[in-house]
């Protein structure tokens, strides 16, 4: 489908964008939407939380302070988890 009629219709009838579609056209703009699209376009997508995606990096994180000397208590406090999560992180280490 040609860009320069969707960006047309697009910018003339917002309204009609299907959510969340809008809300990422407001973000980031028409290409953006566009690039979604022809990447995932059809597809089923399941998107995980900011934190389930960024989990590994936290874990080496928390294993670092760790072995840096911070107190469980306070890296439980920093990242928001529990006593049991902590103990696992720490033990896969």
């Amino acid at each position: 489908m040609n860009n320069n009629a969707l960006r047309h219709a697009a910018f003339r009838h917002p309204q009609a964008i299907m959510q969340p579609f809008d809300v990422i056209m407001d973000d980031f703009g028409f290409d953006a939407v566009c690039s979604i699209v022809d990447y995932l376009g059809g597809m089923t997508v399941y998107i995980p939380s900011k934190r389930h995606i960024f989990m590994g990096c936290l874990q080496k994180e928390i294993a670092n302070e760790h072995q840096n000397g911070t107190p469980p208590r306070d890296l439980i406090r920093k990242y928001g988890i529990t006593d049991r999560t902590l103990r696992k992180i720490l033990s896969a280490r």
